[in-house]
């Protein structure tokens, strides 16, 4: 559904119908190489469109997935010519100006979550925006011009139509605000609801210096606990460090498993693990008594047809049984209730710069910084090659032929 067949839509009243009906048509343009529509600045209208002498275009960029597949390059197309979705009456139309990459982004493409779901379909969890139109209901809440965070699957576009009941309205656009929306709310919800953090309890957080495991060890050290960091270079190992890990493990020098037990006789407390494989089976042996192992994810696995690592689970009952422990799943969609106070939190955590929330946009990638959504494929390339420190955020420069 383009923007420019269904743009009286936008005005749902009786009254803006017949108003919507009594203006002449606007003529197109063509500019740069594409047509573009412009929108009418009148009082009424600019509650609902950009009003400020731009134009948005008919078409965009998108990526879709035409293959299920967890090979990312080979299931997702980057389309030239989508046309700019329509907002319906309580929707906003954000346009991207960041974009979060997310290990599971895999799974969406192999179709995963929903194995009724057929391609094409869009893909991408997360964005950070401007607004750009919207329904009449929706500006109750949001103006034209207001920057916005979002979860919403369709998020690898160059525009995307979000729910205003769905959006997070933000003070500006920043990249920052886009490492909270998923990998922020999954670190504070799990260890929230599952963790029973408290002072002096030990914890474990594997791949510590990705986007969430960053979260997870800031959060348990403001809990008072001693946190146990595992990473895959001294680089790494440092920003942990300046964020308050105690003791970091660089699993490609030091033997894991001989540092747990050599430091931990007791074992640890609770452990955040999002590796899976092998890294889960010696999470697994390194509880202590009356131990939580957290599962957030197994990213060893996604690349593989099954989507799984193997692991020794003919042990596990019997490992939990002899220490009273524990391994709990978390998926941040069963927690929705909770959701919204928990973005709150670190929303206010962050802007008192209490929290750091580290950024990586691929600058020291062989091919530079993340820019455009052609780099998605580079950027979750980058991911799995396990390059990243922080969060992996996309930007989605302006186009040169426009003002929004």
């Amino acid at each position: 559904m383009s923007f420019s067949a269904k743009s009286g839509a936008l005005l749902s009243s009786r009254a803006a119908r017949w108003w919507w009906r009594r203006q002449p048509g606007p003529a197109w343009s063509y500019v740069g190489g594409s047509w573009s529509r412009p929108i009418l600045d009148m009082s009424y209208s600019r509650h609902f469109l950009d009003f400020q002498g731009s134009s948005i275009p008919s078409s965009m960029k998108k990526l879709v997935v035409t293959k299920l597949s967890q090979n990312f390059r080979e299931a997702v197309t980057l389309q030239q010519d989508a046309p700019v979705p329509l907002p319906g009456d309580g929707d906003l139309l954000v346009r991207n100006r960041f974009v979060g990459i997310n290990a599971s982004d895999i799974n969406y493409s192999a179709g995963r979550y929903d194995a009724s779901v057929k391609p094409p379909f869009d893909i991408g969890f997360e964005g950070v925006g401007d607004v750009v139109a919207l329904g009449l209901s929706a500006s109750a809440d949001y103006t034209v011009g207001q920057a916005v965070a979002y979860v919403k699957a369709g998020s690898f576009a160059e525009y995307t139509v979000v729910p205003a009941r769905h959006a997070v309205p933000l003070p500006s656009v920043k990249p920052e605000f886009l490492t909270l929306m998923v990998s922020g709310a999954t670190a504070y919800l799990s260890l929230k609801e599952l963790g029973n953090l408290s002072e002096g309890k030990k914890v474990l957080v594997t791949a510590a210096a990705g986007g969430t495991g960053q979260f997870a060890v800031q959060l348990a050290k403001k809990a008072k606990c001693h946190v146990i960091g595992t990473c895959s270079s001294d680089e790494k190992g440092g920003f942990l460090k300046s964020i308050g890990c105690d003791r970091t493990i660089n699993y490609k020098t030091e033997n894991v498993e001989s540092v747990l037990r050599k430091d931990y006789p007791e074992g640890v407390d609770v452990v955040y693990e999002s590796v899976g494989g092998k890294m889960f089976d010696l999470a697994l042996n390194s509880l202590a008594i009356k131990g939580r192992l957290i599962v957030i994810g197994f990213i060893t696995g996604y690349q593989n047809p099954t989507g799984l690592q193997p692991i020794k689970a003919e042990l596990l009952p019997a490992k939990l049984l002899k220490k009273s422990a524990s391994v709990r799943g978390f998926f941040l969609n069963h927690y929705l209730s909770e959701y919204e106070m928990a973005l709150k939190h670190l929303l206010e955590m962050y802007e008192r710069g209490d929290l750091v929330c580290e950024v990586d946009f691929g600058d020291m990638s062989p091919e530079g910084k993340f820019t455009g959504l052609e780099s998605v494929f580079r950027a979750v390339d980058y991911m799995y090659m396990g390059k990243n420190i922080g969060k992996i955020v996309v930007e989605l420069p302006h186009s040169v032929n426009s003002k929004l």
